[in-house]
């Protein structure tokens, strides 16, 4: 895989910049009717000659301080650690040494820190990871083993339990289909004494967040599936015991812009800085971080371009995406108009590949939460990217934007989002494994949110491809945000004020 990277980013500098003119030609007439637009051509060589000097080497460079960070802090860069104000410092160092304004902006965010919780059901006993921000249990609560229905809505409404005995029940629940803080209200308003999500993989539980400002009321721990296997043939009694505790802390974010480009025209380019507590976070989202630095370095502090760029490097996103809420909620309403798009970079590199976007069309088909609100011009940001997918001799599939990275706040905002991902836990399927190479039947990322997640796992091919992708995204809205995969324009733009919780 490292040599074939080095093949593919050789390639695309040669015949990229041809394949694209040609592609995108039809747009050089286009422009937004509120501002001159740069001619789509010009913008394609610019992209693309931006795109050829953020190498593969020059993003590992990055990922090997990362992973040395994280050595010589515990293994993790998790919000809350030395390990993560190191990270900082050193994107700081990097964007400076470049000629960069750098501003750190301080956020509040929580921090929780459990111990090894237990869940016994007869003569089983097992271990129970805590979900981030659940409550402590450190004496155990005691109730009859209840299941919650599978299908569409597997515990995430009080209405799944209608005419099921909830009240004082350590309910069970499988992973997915909505958000854990969902699960744990429905559970606890129907009177629940503790939840108990089954995750979807064998090896270890994954755990994951109810959420900083959730106001959670019961104990919520994970298992892994084979466990969930086992309660099914368990009766009487289940205790839960945990003991953990939440504390409050400050954090940075690490925010830069060129001294170049349209103020009111702003092109932002995002990915989370810190790890989850469990591991280095060299893919997740190390690969993010690289792609996005290595852009700003290579694109410079006063690039000739029509549009300003604007960098961040987000805090406790692993915590429930606290660093970039709390960015989108600090701007008013011309701060929002003044961003043209976002693009966010999550999970670049992972072992085992796919080639996703970010489902700004909406092409996927509904499921049970319905879609998710888009913001007008995310379809244009999707279409752009998968056309730099297929020139790269990749086929994008969609991902959808489900809330789990940080445009999530920019889309509420109602700001045009986009992005590229490699994929995470989810299985690849036997078609994906034919259209992208890989193996199918096995997580994207067997190490996600584990302390697997190393240098020596990096997909240098995907890293390449997905990082060039970085690059050629940001430097051409930097020249257009006008034509058929444009967005927007200011007079044109609707955006929503978000307040905190």
């Amino acid at each position: 895989m490292a040599n074939k990277s080095k093949t593919i980013a050789t390639a695309l500098a040669v015949w990229v910049v041809v394949a694209l003119v040609a592609l995108l030609a039809g747009c050089g007439r286009c422009s937004n009717e509120a501002r001159p637009a740069a001619n789509s051509t010009a913008a394609t060589e610019f992209a693309t000659m931006i795109r050829g000097k953020v190498t593969t080497d020059a993003m590992m460079a990055h990922l090997t301080k990362l992973q040395e960070i994280a050595n010589a802090n515990n293994g993790t860069r998790a919000v809350g650690t030395p390990g993560y104000d190191a990270s900082v410092d050193y994107v700081v160092e990097t964007l400076h040494k470049n000629g960069f304004d750098v501003q750190t902006p301080e956020f509040s965010a929580r921090v929780f820190h459990a111990e090894k919780g237990s869940l016994t059901v007869g003569d089983l006993t097992t271990e129970a990871r805590a979900l981030e921000y659940s409550r402590s249990a450190p004496d155990g609560v005691t109730g009859p083993l209840l299941f919650a229905p599978e299908g569409d809505s597997p515990g995430c409404t009080p209405g799944d339990y209608d005419r099921l005995p909830v009240q004082g029940a350590v309910v069970v629940v499988g992973r997915g289909a909505c958000q854990f803080a969902q699960k744990e209200d429905a559970a606890a308003q129907r009177g629940a004494v503790a939840l108990i999500v089954v995750d979807n993989v064998d090896e270890q539980s994954m755990g994951g967040t109810l959420g900083a400002n959730t106001d959670v009321k019961i104990p919520v721990v994970s298992v892994t599936r084979s466990v969930g296997y086992q309660l099914r043939s368990k009766s009487g009694p289940a205790t839960v015991k945990l003991n953990a505790e939440t504390k409050s802390f400050k954090a940075r974010n690490v925010i830069a812009q060129t001294k170049t480009g349209s103020a009111s025209d702003v092109v932002m380019a995002g990915a989370h800085l810190d790890s989850v507590p469990e591991g280095p976070g060299i893919n997740d989202n190390g690969s993010g971080v690289a792609a996005v630095l290595e852009t700003a370095v290579q694109l410079g502090n006063s690039p000739q371009v029509h549009n300003a760029v604007r960098f961040a490097f987000w805090g406790a996103e692993e915590l429930g995406l606290i660093g970039s809420r709390n960015y989108v909620e600090s701007l008013d309403l011309e701060g929002l108009k003044n961003i043209a798009l976002y693009l966010n970079f999550d999970m670049l590199a992972s072992p085992n590949p796919g080639y996703f976007t970010y489902d700004g069309d909406q092409s996927l088909p509904l499921d049970q939460r319905g879609q998710p609100v888009v913001p007008e011009g995310s379809a244009g940001i999707e279409r752009m990217l998968v056309n730099y997918l297929k020139l790269s001799g990749k086929t994008a599939q969609d991902t959808s934007f489900d809330g789990r990275s940080d445009y999530d706040g920019f889309t509420l905002a109602g700001i045009p989002s986009g992005g590229l991902f490699a994929g995470a836990e989810a299985k690849k399927s036997d078609e994906q494994a034919k259209l992208w190479g890989g193996t199918a039947n096995e997580p994207f990322d067997p190490n996600y949110h584990q302390k697997g997640d190393t240098l020596e796992h990096i997909d240098r091919t995907a890293l390449g491809i997905q990082g060039g992708g970085v690059a050629y995204a940001v430097a051409l809205y930097a020249q257009d945000i006008g034509g058929r995969n444009g967005v927007p324009a200011m007079a044109d733009r609707t955006r929503h004020v978000l307040v905190k919780p």
